[in-house]
C-alpha cells in the first residue's frame, strides 16, 4: 500500500472505521461513567482530509476551541488532536465538576485537567481498541492542552503534522447527553510507516 494515507482503499477504509466503531462505544461508556449521566456516542465518520482545510471541519479558522493533543508511542507512533467547541468544552466541565450548565465561563486549572483527562480517556479508548484488533500496544503520551481559535491551534499542530504527511486521517465523532449535544473533532495523523502496520495487522494491507 502506498503510505499517502489519501490513497486509501474501501476495505481499509472500512476496517479503520470498525476500530473507530469499536473505539468510540468504549469512550461513551468510560465518559458516562465519569459523569453519572448517559452519554451516546454517534458511529463516528471516518475520512481522509487534507491538512489546511481541518479548521473547516470545526467552524473554520476563527471558531473558538479547546484543543487536547497526544503523541503516540509504540509500534506504530501517531498523533492525536481532540477538538471540541468552546461551548462544548465549558458544558463538559460543568457535568465533570458537578456545577449547573452555564456556570463555566472560563478555564482555570482543575478545568484544563478534567479535559485533558477526558482527551486521555477517549485517546486511551480508541488505543485499546486499536489493541484489540491489532495487538499492537501504543501509549499517549502526557496531554498538552490550549484554547483558542482554530486555526491557532491547528496551525502550531499541523506545522509540525505536516512534517509527516499532507493528510489526516478523520474518526470525527459526536457526543450526545439527554439535554444538549457535545460535538468533538478526533484526529489520527500516523506518522510515515505506521498505517501500513496498523491495517497489515489487520490483514487489509
Amino acid at each position: 500500500m502506498s503510505d499517502d494515507v489519501a490513497n486509501l482503499s474501501p476495505v481499509q477504509m472500512d476496517a479503520l472505521r470498525e476500530i473507530g466503531n469499536v473505539g468510540a462505544g468504549n469512550s461513551a461508556t468510560a465518559l458516562s461513567q465519569i459523569i453519572s449521566r448517559r452519554i451516546d456516542m454517534d458511529v463516528p465518520r471516518v475520512s481522509i482530509v487534507p491538512l489546511d482545510e481541518v479548521p473547516d471541519l470545526v467552524g473554520g479558522p476563527d471558531t473558538m476551541v479547546v484543543g487536547v493533543f497526544l503523541r503516540v508511542y509504540g509500534k506504530a507512533p501517531s498523533n492525536i488532536l481532540f477538538l471540541l467547541p468552546k461551548e462544548s468544552a465549558f458544558y463538559l466541565v460543568d457535568m465533570l465538576m458537578g456545577k449547573t450548565h452555564g456556570d463555566t465561563q472560563k478555564l482555570d486549572f482543575m478545568d484544563e485537567s478534567a479535559l485533558m483527562e477526558i482527551g486521555n480517556i477517549l485517546s486511551g479508548a480508541y488505543l485499546n481498541a486499536l489493541f484489540n484488533f491489532t495487538n499492537i500496544s501504543l501509549l499517549p503520551s502526557i496531554p498538552a492542552l490550549a484554547m483558542d481559535m482554530a486555526g491557532a491551534i491547528l496551525s502550531v499542530v499541523l506545522v509540525q503534522l505536516g512534517q509527516m504527511g499532507d493528510h489526516a486521517l478523520v474518526i470525527e465523532t459526536e457526543f450526545k447527553t439527554d439535554d444538549d449535544g457535545i460535538k468533538g473533532h478526533f484526529f489520527l495523523v500516523p506518522d510515515p510507516g505506521s498505517l501500513d502496520i496498523i491495517l497489515q495487522a489487520v490483514g487489509v494491507s
